[in-house]
């Protein structure tokens, strides 16, 4: 009960967290992130693009993952505590592949993208099933698109995509059930500018190894924490 009351205050804290207006900083970070993209050549930008929307078409209507074999945990403290474990092996493995992809060069430290984008998708599909939710429903699908969107996002589309998920027990059973429903434009769309100002800095030489190592490790440590906190929006009602 006490870890269930812990767990409930560090949920409420992190909604504020959602609901909050960009700030100046935010702000400015937008507009720097644009003129960054007007720099990058514009073939590097339709690759990454292209990856990210068949990835992430792919895994929403397609095929789904394998995914861990459901379990009953003792306690809701119990169940965490798997979740956790499952986010460290996962933010481990991201950032020994995001050195070795960083000191590889630009073509190495391109193919980081879609290893990344499928290793942090694997990993919200595992948390979704220890949480006890059934990825094979295309609504739980969704969900997982939102809880990505949550974590890589500018703060105003933040904000939009939590005010779909804050009462999404209401909101089920009017979810549509076919894919073209699927705004995946913006999806990819937000994930790749969120990205692009680190994820590059990846691509120089030198330091590139050491920027993937960080990077990849923060990214993945940030989705855990996103999913965690969306699950208990649910679970904790």
């Amino acid at each position: 009960m006490l870890y269930e009351l812990q767990a409930r205050a560090e949920m409420e804290t992190w909604k504020l967290r959602m609901r909050k207006a960009p700030s100046m900083v935010q702000r400015l970070s937008h507009t720097l992130q644009a003129r960054v993209n007007r720099i990058i050549p514009e073939k590097v930008h339709r690759a990454i693009t292209a990856t990210i929307r068949e990835m992430v078409r792919g895994v929403l209507f397609g095929s789904k993952y394998t995914v861990p074999g459901k379990q009953d945990y003792a306690s809701f403290a119990d169940m965490e505590s798997a979740v956790r474990k499952r986010t460290d092996f996962y933010k481990h493995t991201a950032a020994a592949e995001g050195g070795v992809t960083g000191a590889g060069g630009i073509l190495l430290g391109l193919a980081d993208f879609p290893i990344l984008l499928s290793m942090k998708l694997k990993l919200l599909f595992d948390i979704a099933t220890i949480y006890g939710f059934d990825v094979k429903d295309y609504r739980e699908r969704l969900y997982i698109l939102l809880i990505f969107q949550l974590a890589f996002s500018s703060q105003d589309h933040r904000r939009k995509v939590f005010s779909q998920m804050e009462d999404w027990a209401r909101r089920w059973d009017t979810l549509p059930e076919k894919e073209e429903s699927f705004d995946w434009r913006a999806f990819q769309q937000e994930y790749r500018d969120y990205l692009d100002i680190a994820k590059m800095a990846q691509l120089m030489p030198v330091i590139g190894a050491a920027v993937g190592v960080v990077v990849n490790y923060r990214l993945v440590k940030k989705l855990g924490e996103t999913a965690i906190n969306a699950y208990r929006m649910r679970l904790l009602r």
